[in-house]
C-alpha cells in the first residue's frame, strides 16, 4: 500500500519537476558516496545514469556487463553509445560465466533468479576492485514492482531488478525511477537531453535473450536468436516500422518442426516474431504488421539462420500474455 500511496503522489508532476525534485534528493541520499551503476543500453539504466552522474558527477562509475545474452554486436555499440555521452564505464565480459551458471536449466523462474544473482554478484565482485563504492544504482521502473507482486502479494514473475537478488548485499541500493513508467522515464530522459537515439530505442529485458529462449540456453541457442533478431529488427528500421513499434523482438522455441530446403527434408528450430504497441508496459497490443513484410521476414531468417525452418508471429495481447514469453 505504501508504494501505490508513493506512486499517486507523483499523479500531477512534469518532467522538469521530477529532475529539479530527484537530483537534490540523490545528492542529499548519496552524499559523497560512490555509486556502481548496471548499464545495460536501455531507456531506463540510460536515464538512471545520466540522472546520478548530474547529481554525484564523477562519484558515479557504471559498469556493462556483457552476459553473452545481448542482441547481436549490442555490447560494442552500447561502449560506443556511452562513451559519446561522457559516461564513465567499465566493460566486464562474463558471457562464459553466466552460459555455465544456466547450462541444464529450463525454468523461467529459476533462469531470471540465476541472471539477476549473477548480474549482482559480478557488480559486486568489480565493485570491490574500485574504492569507497558504497551503493549500486539500478534502472528499476514502476511496472517493475507490479508485476513482481500483484496486489493479492502474489508474484507474477521475478523482474531483473527486483526478483533473484541475493539475501545478502556488499551495497545499498538507488532506484530513482522506481515510481515511473516507461513513457514517463522517456519524457524524463529528453528534459536531461539524451539524444533520441537512446530514448527510442525499444525496451529490452533484463536478462536479455535468456527470456526470448524457452528452454536450455546454450551458446548455439543465443546465436541462433542473435542471428534471427537482428534480421527482424533490421527489417523493421528499413520499412520505416521500428520507430511505430513500442518493441519488438524474436522468441527462440524448444521445439522442431519438419520443413523442406535443398529439396532435402530438415528437422529444424521455429522461432516467434513478436511487435506490439505499449505505453506503460502493463498492457500491450498487437502490431498488425503487413502481411507481406511478414512473409520476407521469415523468408530472410529461413533462408540465412542455420537452424530455423518455421517462423510464425505471435498476436496475443496483454493480458492475458505477457511481453516476454518467460
Amino acid at each position: 500500500m505504501k508504494k501505490m500511496t508513493e506512486r499517486a503522489m507523483l499523479e500531477n508532476w512534469s518532467p522538469e519537476e521530477f529532475v529539479k525534485w530527484t537530483i537534490p534528493e540523490l545528492k542529499s541520499e548519496l552524499g559523497d558516496e560512490k555509486v556502481v551503476l548496471g548499464l545495460s543500453g536501455g531507456v531506463d539504466s540510460t536515464v538512471t545514469a545520466v540522472l546520478l552522474h548530474r547529481a554525484i558527477g564523477s562519484n558515479l562509475v557504471s559498469i556493462f556487463v556483457d552476459t553473452g545474452l545481448m542482441r547481436r554486436n549490442e555490447p560494442e555499440e552500447v561502449m560506443e553509445q556511452y562513451s559519446k555521452l561522457g559516461l564513465n564505464v567499465i566493460c566486464v565480459r562474463a558471457a562464459d560465466l553466466f552460459l555455465n551458471e544456466l547450462k541444464g536449466v529450463t525454468d523461467p523462474e529459476q533462469k531470471r533468479k540465476i541472471i539477476g544473482r549473477l548480474f549482482i554478484e559480478v557488480f559486486d565482485e568489480e565493485a570491490q576492485r574500485l574504492d569507497g563504492i558504497k551503493w549500486l544504482g539500478q534502472g528499476t521502473i514502476y511496472p517493475d514492482i507490479l508485476e513482481s507482486l500483484n496486489a493479492e502479494g502474489k508474484l507474477i514473475k521475478s523482474h531483473h531488478n527486483v526478483g533473484g537478488l541475493p539475501e545478502k548485499m556488499n551495497l545499498g541500493i538507488v532506484e530513482p525511477l522506481r515510481l515511473l513508467y516507461k513513457d514517463e522515464v522517456r519524457r524524463i530522459g529528453k528534459t536531461l537531453g539524451i539524444p533520441d537515439e537512446l530514448l527510442g530505442r525499444h525496451p529490452f529485458p533484463g536478462p536479455g535473450l535468456g527470456v526470448r529462449i524457452l528452454g536450455e540456453i546454450t551458446a548455439e541457442r543465443v546465436a541462433i536468436l542473435q542471428n534471427a533478431d537482428k534480421i527482424f529488427i533490421d527489417a523493421l528500421r528499413k520499412a520505416g516500422l521500428y520507430d511505430k513499434i513500442w518493441q519488438a523482438g524474436v522468441i527462440l522455441l524448444p521445439v522442431q518442426a519438419t520443413g523442406v530446403k535443398n529439396d532435402e527434408r530438415t528437422y529444424g528450430n521455429a522461432v516467434v516474431l513478436r511487435a506490439v504497441h505499449s505505453v506503460n508496459a502493463i498492457t500491450a497490443d498487437v502490431i498488425e504488421l503487413p502481411y507481406a513484410f511478414l512473409t520476407g521476414v521469415a523468408k530472410d531468417i529461413i533462408n540465412n539462420v542455420e537452424g530455423v525452418n518455421r517462423v510464425v508471429y505471435d498476436i496475443s495481447p496483454k493480458p492475458p500474455a505477457t511481453i516476454e514469453w518467460e
